[in-house]
């Protein structure tokens, strides 16, 4: 295994870096849009909107991201989605100008392409070394997440009253940042792979699911981010709205849920070397159910910061784990297929949760919230048990 230092990682630290300069607009979205989206709303209940929104809009675009990718390259695809990046800032911009919340949530939507293109650059990091390494640039690729955790929401402020309409400036401030990583992308070299075309796929997407292994990876990122995106989206209105602590307290807990979300990367791959990849699964289900009681338990501004905490380091040990085992579940001609199929199961259910979270705090209040999660868990953990049922029980003839 290379140290992260030698040049077998030079092209994962480029996307790693780009990609934390440039991620810095989306905790700026979900602290600016949710806040700014509950004034623009028509009612409290709309006010998650904008971000359920944007995470549908990830869902709907992977194809069209992977696809891009596939006949133009991941260098060519990245930069063009960073080009609508840009565009989307300027939407936002003019939709707070204006005061519409269509426009607004039409720019969170397109936004959800920028964030697919994002998402879909953590395969070109893995591309980029050999297996033995995959799980490190997948860690290098989602540690550098924390720089966009603290870079964003303090943007978000830093802009906030920068024009007379407020958050304006932070979207501005946004397409700033997508210019640099644009600038960054710039020293990245696409490494060659065998090429992945419609007619070179020999495996069909329901072949796929027919792999428990497949299923297992898919689920982790899916229960990852249906139970963080849930929690996540309510925790500005929760903290702010109802339960009225201090903006600052709201933004500091988001700051540290983001960090928690990819600070626990740097030592992610030891923990898969003596864990393995279903043994920091356990450990992130573990973490979201010790998150679970704590939210249920308290709701002093001490109580949901260690709640987010948590929630993102389980976040982070699910979401790695089921990335990490999904290129060993299929051939590498078929990495494009495999790639979309899991990003829009992942990103639909996130953006359900995402979507329901303003309509359950409104309609059943935080504690129950809280406590829906752990269904969700029970599902993760009868899925790990069937996989390894499945994959330890010799098949036998009828």
């Amino acid at each position: 295994m290379s140290t992260i230092f030698s040049n077998t990682y030079k092209n994962a630290w480029v996307l790693s870096l780009s990609n934390a300069v440039a991620g810095s607009t989306l905790p700026l979205m979900h602290l600016a849009g949710t806040l700014a989206g509950s004034r623009l709303a028509p009612s409290p209940d709309w006010a998650t909107a904008p971000i359920a929104l944007m995470i549908l809009g990830t869902a709907c675009s992977v194809i069209p991201v992977s696809r891009t990718m596939q006949h133009f390259g991941r260098k060519t695809g990245i930069y063009l989605f960073l080009a609508v990046g840009i565009m989307v800032c300027i939407l936002a911009m003019t939709a707070l100008n204006i005061g519409s919340f269509t426009l607004f949530c039409i720019a969170s939507f397109i936004l959800g392409s920028f964030n697919a293109t994002l998402l879909q650059s953590r395969f070109a990091a893995m591309e980029s070394v050999g297996i033995a390494d995959r799980t490190t640039a997948a860690s290098m690729f989602m540690g550098s997440g924390i720089i966009a955790a603290f870079v964003g929401p303090e943007i978000a402020l830093m802009g906030k009253d920068l024009f007379v309409t407020a958050y304006q400036g932070s979207f501005l401030m946004a397409a700033t940042c997508i210019v640099i990583s644009g600038a960054m992308l710039s020293f990245y070299k696409p490494e060659s792979l065998p090429i992945a075309t419609e007619a070179g796929t020999k495996t069909s997407g329901k072949h796929l699911f027919l792999n428990p292994t497949f299923c297992l990876a898919l689920a982790s990122g899916a229960i990852a981010y249906i139970v963080m995106s849930f929690i996540m989206t309510g925790t500005p209105l929760s903290m702010h709205e109802v339960h009225g602590h201090s903006l600052t307290d709201t933004k500091w807990v988001i700051q540290s849920h983001i960090a928690a979300m990819f600070l626990p990367s740097f030592f992610t791959p030891l923990l898969v070397r003596y864990a393995g990849l279903r043994g920091m699964m356990l450990v992130g289900l573990v973490c979201y159910c010790i998150a679970t009681a704590i939210g249920y338990s308290d709701n002093s501004p001490q109580s949901f910061w260690m709640q987010l905490v948590l929630l993102g380091i389980g976040w982070n040990f699910l979401f790695i784990a089921g990335t990490t085992m999904l290129p060993s579940t299929h051939q590498e001609e078929d990495r494009f297929k495999a790639q979309s199929i899991n990003d829009l199961t992942v990103f639909s259910f996130q953006a359900i949760a995402a979507l329901s979270a303003g309509w359950a705090l409104q309609l059943i209040g935080w504690h129950q919230m809280v406590l829906f999660c752990l269904i969700p868990i029970a599902i993760m953990i009868l899925v790990l048990a069937w996989e390894r049922i499945r994959t330890r029980t010799p098949k036998t003839s009828g």
